[in-house]
């Protein structure tokens, strides 16, 4: 897939390009042939199951690992060339972010900001409007170690961001922390993104997903999807069927062995099916339940979810 493709003629030049990035250990090959591009302003997603190679990418992005093959260009140069110049231009939060447990607040930020080396008077000034965006303002004086995990996950963010970098860099920022502190991480993403700043996110959550300007599929290190979740949501040509049984445990193996189910698939206690043969399908489902005794059966056909979506895509993609 190419990169280059997925930019709208016009755009401004992208803050992030990976072009062809492969990499292996030993037998393995976490990531292969990913490509894709980041423009200022834009939200780009990562998703997939764990072992996908979504943290081995943004390590590589993140010049902590060598490619074997390919290349990552930040600002339109080449980041293993330019390492010592373009890491400024970076933030990145890793999946499991140390800050300085004994240290507070605001000395967390302030021992950042003077490892990337910015002066006092726009410390200060950056500092602020980051409690600010983060409503950490009254905590300033508190250990970090004292802190939520929601409020920690701002703090990790807010010390990524105050070298202002034009690429920011977030795998899994909002994992383990709770609803309404994701929907706070995520007004701050909007912040950002209306500044200018491009983002990589990676994360589990499909209505994360759903918040991004474009989201990438990866299964074992390739990605088999990346556009818009409209257009992903459009393309789906399959038909979803919620179904509740008797048994949905046992409904559920008796049904994946099923001529015309192309997934089957726990949801809560009860089943998805997916089928290319259309609402009419749903007397099929039915009957099959129904010499097994597992009847009745309720059976409805429901509009796709994006986790439908994406894991009609990941099995696809493995087939």
């Amino acid at each position: 897939m190419s990169s280059a493709a997925a930019m709208a003629p016009g755009a401004p030049p992208p803050v992030l390009r990976l072009n062809d990035l492969h990499k292996q250990f030993g037998e393995v090959h976490a990531v292969n042939g990913v490509s894709l591009a980041v423009a200022p302003g834009e939200v780009v997603g990562l998703v997939g199951p764990d072992g996908a190679g979504k943290t081995t990418t943004m390590r590589m992005v993140a010049g902590l690992l060598t490619p074997n093959a390919g290349n990552v260009e930040v600002l339109g140069q080449e980041l293993a060339a330019h390492l010592h110049a373009l890491r400024p231009n970076i933030g990145y939060m890793p999946q499991h972010y140390s800050l300085y447990g004994d240290l507070s607040v605001q000395e967390n930020l302030r021992f950042f900001a003077g490892m990337y080396g910015v002066p006092h008077d726009l410390m200060i000034e950056r500092e602020a409007r980051l409690l600010g965006i983060a409503r950490l303002d009254e905590f300033r004086g508190r250990a970090a170690g004292a802190l939520s995990g929601g409020m920690y996950k701002k703090l990790a963010l807010s010390c990524a961001l105050i070298h202002e970098p034009r690429l920011l860099l977030l795998d899994e920022p909002t994992n383990g922390v709770d609803p309404l502190s994701r929907r706070e991480l995520w007004h701050f993403l909007g912040e950002l993104v209306s500044e200018g700043v491009g983002v990589l996110i990676s994360t589990p959550y499909m209505d994360e997903a759903e918040r991004c300007g474009r989201v990438g599929l990866l299964v074992e290190g390739e990605l088999v999807a990346l556009d818009r979740p409209a257009a992903l949501e459009a393309g789906f040509d399959a038909t979803v069927f919620d179904v509740g049984c008797a048994d949905h445990v046992r409904a559920l193996g008796l049904l994946a062995e099923g001529d015309g189910v192309d997934q089957v698939y726990a949801v809560g206690r009860r089943l998805h099916v997916v089928s290319h043969r259309g609402p009419a399908f749903a007397a099929q489902i039915e009957a099959t339940l129904a010499a097994a005794e597992l009847g009745p059966s309720q059976i409805e056909v429901v509009a796709p979810s994006f986790e439908d979506i994406f894991i009609h895509l990941s099995v696809g993609a493995q087939a």
